[in-house]
């Protein structure tokens, strides 16, 4: 079992920063990649970053060159600097890890983003 908590959500002005932290406890010695997802109001949940054991990096695209992914070689946080918000990216952010062998995802609870004038 890995255990989730993210961090650093709020209300910003288009234009403006923000940077999401995630902690992870328990079986963490499990994780092979830790990421973001996020879900808009009426909208599907969809990937944002990743990053994998290997330090492989993958950013959907619409967030590359605003968003940086990172994580602390201990596997216990993980990091999405978000740069030039616009309200499109008004979601709740999601922190997630996937695990080996059993290949098991872990989320968290959420935290809310809302990017608005």
């Amino acid at each position: 079992q890995v255990r989730l908590v993210e961090y650093g959500g709020g209300l910003v002005e288009p234009g403006r920063s923000l940077r999401l932290s995630c902690t992870a406890s328990g079986s963490i010695w499990r994780i092979v990649s830790m990421g973001w997802y996020r879900q808009a109001p009426g909208r599907q949940r969809e990937q944002v970053a990743s990053i994998g054991d290997n330090g492989a990096i993958d950013y959907a695209d619409f967030v590359k060159g605003r968003f940086t992914i990172s994580r602390d070689n201990s596997r216990t946080a993980v990091w999405l600097q978000m740069n030039s918000l616009e309200p499109e990216d008004t979601a709740v952010y999601y922190c997630t890890v996937l695990t080996s062998p059993d290949l098991n995802d872990y989320w968290g609870q959420g935290t809310q983003v809302t990017v608005s004038s």
